[in-house]
């Protein structure tokens, strides 16, 4: 595994130099020459064809702030300029068919995970789930075949959104009303059940998590989202979330379920998280977009690492919270995708 002081060094100059020249190279319009759908069931995530993983974090200063309000027509905006740059294609349509298989687009249920346990302020916001709802609706999805899910109708509500079970529009429910699976299935040494939603509802899941500190896991993401797909997600805390976090992605079922994150990172703490810490609270104001939900975590990481850097805080390793299950990820058991910057293509717009 990957020692955890290589991880941290110079990750400013990595989110800089490396969005610089990723920005060049996405800046070329050259579609990348690879689909998501080939992604299901594989054990290594697809990369583009610089041979890197595409990380995308989309920003728009005038997106959300201090005491303004979130404008949801910004949000679409951004989600579809994201969407253009990571796949090269400019109509969000013609993105849509590169991330999601076309037997899915065809008229199967695409599950988009929110994560509401920290409460109002740090949860998914719901004008990027409904802006994501909105997109794939564009791109030729029917309303129905969409469903906004979480554990509860209480950490969808945390999201700003409420339950929904009209066949006839964009649902939202939560694993409360489907149901876990009877037979457990192992993650590591514990034993969980899986969410029907994923199991029987979906035939993918578009992860949409939020950007945030966690006092075990260091930070909390891409990977650690999926905790709210089983039931007993208390189990997988030990050894601050290590390797639980990779233990959990790695299950067939999740792996060949998410293969795409559009991440949140609107707003976050950068420090006493996961629950709501208001004196820690920062507008990134940006969507971070990538297949490799190690990439995206590892990405994700540095961001936090540059905001707590800048209020004179120290490191996550400095304090022992460094999110080590990021490497086990990477490793050579779990191969869920990398985290080392030189196989990371960062594209920053």
């Amino acid at each position: 595994m990957m020692e955890v002081s290589k991880q941290m060094k110079s990750r400013r100059e990595f989110l800089k130099h490396a969005a610089a020249g990723a920005a060049l190279l996405g800046a070329s319009g050259a579609a990348e020459k690879w689909a998501l759908a080939e992604m299901l069931g594989r054990k290594v995530p697809p990369q583009a064809a610089t041979g890197k993983s595409r990380v995308v974090i989309a920003r728009d200063a005038s997106l959300h702030g201090a005491g303004a309000s979130l404008d949801e027509q910004h949000v679409l905006n951004l989600l579809e300029k994201a969407l253009a740059v990571y796949s090269g294609r400019d109509k969000p349509a013609e993105a849509w068919k590169s991330i999601v298989p076309a037997s899915v687009l065809a008229g199967q249920v695409i599950g988009l995970k929110v994560n509401g346990l920290g409460g109002r302020g740090i949860s998914t916001h719901a004008a990027l789930a409904m802006a994501v709802a909105e997109s794939l609706q564009q791109a030729g999805v029917r309303a129905a075949n969409i469903l906004i899910f979480e554990r509860d109708a209480r950490s969808l509500a945390a999201c700003g959104l409420s339950e929904n079970t009209n066949p006839g529009r964009v649902r939202c429910y939560g694993s409360d009303l489907s149901g876990y699976e009877d037979a457990p299935v192992a993650c590591g040494p514990a034993s969980v059940r899986l969410t029907k939603i994923l199991t029987r509802e979906c035939a993918m899941i578009i992860n949409l998590p939020i950007l945030k500190d966690h006092e075990m896991a260091g930070i909390t993401f891409s990977m650690k989202n999926m905790y709210g797909v089983v039931d007993r997600p208390y189990l997988l805390h030990g050894n601050n979330c290590n390797p639980a976090v990779a233990d959990l992605n790695a299950i067939s079922e999740v792996r060949a379920k998410m293969p795409f994150t559009i991440g949140d990172a609107i707003s976050s703490v950068y420090d006493g998280g996961p629950g709501f810490r208001p004196e820690r609270l920062w507008y990134p104001n940006a969507l971070v977009l990538g297949a490799d939900p190690v990439a995206v975590d590892s990405t994700a990481w540095q961001m936090i690492e540059c905001e707590r850097a800048d209020v004179g805080m120290p490191t996550l390793e400095a304090v022992g919270r460094a999110p080590a299950y990021i490497a086990t990820a990477a490793d050579a058991a779990h191969r869920l995708g990398t985290c080392e910057p030189q196989r990371i293509q960062l594209v920053e717009v």
